[in-house]
């Protein structure tokens, strides 16, 4: 509203309080506050911006280091404007004010105010997502964390049975997903050292697979374990084997606990994700399943207005290049300050598109071909073509089209 004085908030966050400061557009402090992290504290805050003017119509912004937690979820509500401040960015912004760089957390909540006092333009709020796209993007968060765990500690029992237990490595190599498997967990902990594997009959075998879920081809699998396991095998000493073999079924309890996350966290995404609307889009793309898709709505959130174009959302998600040009040099390389969940996310998508679409195999092809790129260069350019396409899909509410989406010319048609 012309006339009308502009008001901005920064707030330095911390585990029990917050420290909160005002400033007007002439950099003038005027208030301050220390509030508590409970609804007490938040009544202070919420009351202090409204007796500076802050109005439904006309909220005051705030920056703040952070983008989650409950601070901010009440900051969100309605139009205002919530900007998560890089810790970095907001350092740097301390050497501005002080040169003998003392910090306090009061002196941070000036610090945050003053950036938007004079650099607002250069800092993105946080998007106005809805509620639906948010609840995504919590359990895809989950589930790709739960993922990750479940492989590292995976790694971990992988190394210890190198040590020690070769032939379950060798028994299980076979089956997809290895030592995820339940058959792997009840075997290593029927067995959990090489030579009690070796005392297993084909009974307990069968048993054991039966007891993981198995309903097909028990006997034959348990015929192979057994000659596995009773072939000639190098041995720690015993009283090695069997410390060994307690560490790994400590390590063993850790990785079913993982991979019981990853199973339910998946369902919870498999019964969320096709509610929201821009589902029907996502999934009509080659090689973007239920919980890919779940994870680039989860990043990319359903505000329209976040991204002004296709290339502010790819250089995002890290899928554009970036050049780097200083007097005569110019240098053309991949971003790295990026997405990560994103970047990754959109590895997998390339990478399960080029089977499923003849499009992105003869993309992925012409540009390793012709161009001269490695396996995952080429990659990141289909991620980068496909990643513009979803974004004209989503803004104008259409399904992904092969022919319109990877064009085929008329001589290699009729070849």
């Amino acid at each position: 509203m012309e006339g009308k004085e502009l008001i901005y908030c920064g707030i330095d966050w911390a585990e029990r309080t917050h420290d909160v400061a005002l400033v007007d557009d002439s950099g003038q402090l005027l208030a301050k506050r220390h509030i508590s992290d409970d609804a007490a504290g938040y009544k202070i805050l919420l009351d202090l911006l409204a007796e500076y003017g802050d109005t439904e119509e006309n909220p005051i912004p705030v920056a703040i280091e952070t983008s989650r937690g409950l601070l901010v979820a009440v900051l969100r509500t309605g139009k205002r404007q919530v900007f998560a401040i890089n810790p970095m960015a907001a350092a740097r912004y301390r050497d501005r004010h002080s040169v003998s760089r003392k910090k306090s957390d009061p002196g941070d909540a000036l610090v945050l105010a003053n950036i938007l006092r004079t650099d607002m333009h250069a800092h993105r709020p946080l998007p106005q997502d809805s509620d639906l796209a948010r609840a995504v993007a919590v359990l895809a968060r989950a589930q790709q964390d739960a993922t990750w765990n479940r492989q590292q500690i995976s790694n971990q029992l992988r190394s210890l049975l190198r040590e020690y237990y070769p032939s379950a490595l060798t028994a299980f190599e076979s089956w997809r997903n290895g030592l995820c498997r339940p058959e792997a967990h009840e075997l290593l902990k029927a067995a959990p050292t090489p030579t009690r594997a070796a005392q297993l009959t084909r009974t307990q075998l069968q048993a054991a697979l039966k007891r993981a879920g198995r309903q097909r081809g028990i006997a034959a699998e348990a015929d192979r374990l057994r000659e596995v396991f009773r072939a000639d095998w190098a041995h720690q000493p015993s009283l090695v084997e069997e410390a060994l073999g307690k560490q790994m079924l400590a390590l063993l309890v850790q990785l079913q606990a993982a991979c019981i996350a990853v199973d339910d966290l998946a369902k919870a995404v498999e019964d969320a994700f096709p509610q929201h609307p821009d589902a029907e889009i996502m999934l009509s793309f080659p090689g973007l399943g239920v919980q890919i898709g779940a994870r680039v709505l989860a990043e990319i959130g359903d505000d329209r207005a976040r991204f002004a174009d296709a290339r502010g959302l790819k250089a995002y998600a890290g899928a554009s290049p970036i050049t780097r040009a200083s007097g005569k040099r110019s240098s053309i390389t991949r971003r790295w300050v990026k997405n990560d969940r994103l970047n990754h996310a959109g590895y997998l998508w390339a990478f399960s598109a080029i089977t499923a679409s003849p499009g992105a195999k003869a993309h992925y092809r012409r540009r390793r071909d012709n161009h001269g790129d490695w396996h995952a260069a080429a990659q990141r350019n289909l991620f980068n073509r496909m990643l513009g396409q979803l974004y004209h899909c989503l803004q104008h509410g259409q399904l992904f089209d092969e022919a319109v989406a990877f064009p085929t010319p008329a001589e290699a048609l009729a070849a």
